[in-house]
């Protein structure tokens, strides 16, 4: 998920994009701690995507504060 992607989106869309990866990266840790995890690297694409849309949402409630 690119960056410029994401500032294109509302804060509302955001929320749930957040919300999906969240529950993404709760199965994951479910299929790695029961050993049926077949791609280890897409929980490292999740916790980054994760960070990606917080920090976009942080930078929107700045703007929204300061504007």
């Amino acid at each position: 998920m690119k960056p410029n992607d994401l500032r294109d989106l509302t804060q509302d869309q955001l929320t749930d994009e957040l919300v999906k990866l969240k529950r993404e990266q709760f199965n994951l840790r479910f299929q790695a701690a029961s050993g049926q995890l077949e791609d280890t690297a897409r929980v490292r694409k999740v916790r980054r995507n994760v960070a990606k849309v917080r920090t976009i949402l942080r930078e929107k409630q700045a703007e929204a504060g300061g504007a």
